[in-house]
């Protein structure tokens, strides 16, 4: 053999070699997920949660292999619920920490603002949260999927509780911003189609944002003719709120009330008794309510790991790496369009059931949860759901043209 020819096999073999490593070397870095909560603040527990649930899915995955054979690895940034601060957390995320998605969202005002911005990072965002039907909506686009209910599906489901009710005079009282704004909207909506005849007042309450003193507004309505009441303030600032309208004799006036986030463990846990009894709650997955065994492993695992009953943000959390280890896994890799595609029409197990990604607005069809405040559950220390309704996420789901959603 001439010493040409043994140099180009050498070449060759080296060159192989260091292909090799390389592949090697890349098929042991980990996949990176980026969550996006609020981490600070009055709201802070729901940042909490979501990380609780992520938390626990990485753990699993990991422990079965990972994803494609590469181990998962998340990274947290707080929001501030500011959509700027989300928008330079999310860019950070991809640019400089290299992630290869984003999933998150608290706030329905910080999802408006940071949506538009998933084109120019070429990443797949998965809501696990935030509420305003405009994400999967008029706002839609390529690379953003919602896991949660919207207030669209929540509404429709509350107006049909409401319609039971013998209240006739309709008000709110909610945030001022989108999802207060949307809550109140989609319910008078919905509500007045299935019985005309009742009063949306014009009368109607919405606090900021953190605010401290809800007197003003409770007042307010005690004071008014209103004898049906929907209350869209969540998270730190609901918590308040019940216990200023606990000060103020507000749950003695016979009112008919409609907590629309109220069923949030989050919250259940801070007030305990002090969560009056016998009022409509509602939460986007109360954990005793599927019976399924994706259910069963998720509550038991996540009270074995944290002692106490999974909030439907910690569900969300959990439900999203999941549908994101299942489209990565269908598309072969993490390339952010090819993962997205994966993820239109996709339907995957989930603790509240089997769960799709609707392919003309990414919206994911589930059932919302109503119930009404009954006792403690002395072993969780939160008040327990009677008369439970879950709803069918097809039956409540606006349809796509009606969304405004063009893809």
């Amino acid at each position: 053999m001439n010493r040409s020819l043994i140099k180009h096999l050498l070449v060759g073999m080296t060159a192989a070699a260091t292909l090799g490593t390389a592949s090697l070397s890349h098929a042991a870095d980990p996949i990176k997920i980026g969550a996006i909560n609020i981490r600070s603040g009055s709201a802070a527990t729901y940042g909490e949660f979501a990380q609780k649930g992520f938390d626990l899915a990485v753990k699993e995955v990991n422990a079965s292999g990972g994803i494609l054979g590469r181990q998962v690895e998340m990274m947290y940034e707080d929001s501030q619920a500011k959509a700027a601060t989300a928008i330079q957390a999310a860019r950070k995320l991809v640019y400089s920490d290299g992630a290869d998605a984003i999933v998150g969202l608290d706030s329905s005002g910080v999802a408006q603002g940071m949506v538009p911005t998933m084109t120019e990072l070429q990443k797949p965002l998965i809501i696990t949260h935030a509420a305003t039907p405009d994400v999967t909506g008029k706002l839609c686009n390529a690379f953003t999927y919602r896991v949660s209910v919207n207030v669209s599906q929540n509404m429709k489901a509350a107006a049909m509780v409401a319609s039971k009710s013998d209240a006739k005079n309709w008000t709110t009282i909610g945030p001022d911003y989108a999802f207060g704004h949307q809550s109140w909207e989609y319910f008078g909506n919905y509500l007045k189609a299935m019985k005309p005849d009742v009063n949306l007042m014009s009368e109607t309450n919405f606090p900021r944002f953190g605010a401290e003193d809800f007197t003003p507004f409770i007042d307010r309505v005690m004071n008014s003719d209103a004898d049906g009441v929907l209350i869209s303030v969540w998270g730190g600032d609901l918590v308040n709120f019940v216990r200023q309208a606990n000060d103020r004799g507000f749950f003695d006036k016979g009112l008919d009330l409609m907590f629309t986030v109220g069923a949030a463990t989050e919250v259940l846990s801070a007030l305990g008794e002090e969560m009056p009894e016998g009022v409509h709650l509602s939460t986007r997955y109360w954990f005793d309510a599927y019976d399924n065994d994706v259910n069963k492993h998720f509550v038991k695992a996540y009270v074995d790991a944290y002692g106490n009953a999974p909030s439907y943000n910690a569900e969300g959390a959990y439900a999203a790496i999941y549908a994101y280890k299942k489209a990565v896994e269908t598309a072969g890799t993490t390339d952010g369009p090819a993962v997205a595609k994966a993820l239109s029409g996709m339907s995957f197990d989930a603790p509240n059931g089997k769960v799709t990604f609707r392919a003309g607005d990414h919206q994911a069809l589930v059932s919302p949860n109503w119930g009404v405040s009954g006792p403690m559950d002395a072993k969780l220390g939160i008040r327990t759901l009677t008369n439970l309704q879950v709803f069918d996420g097809e039956a409540v789901t606006p349809s796509v043209e009606e969304t405004g959603c063009q893809l």
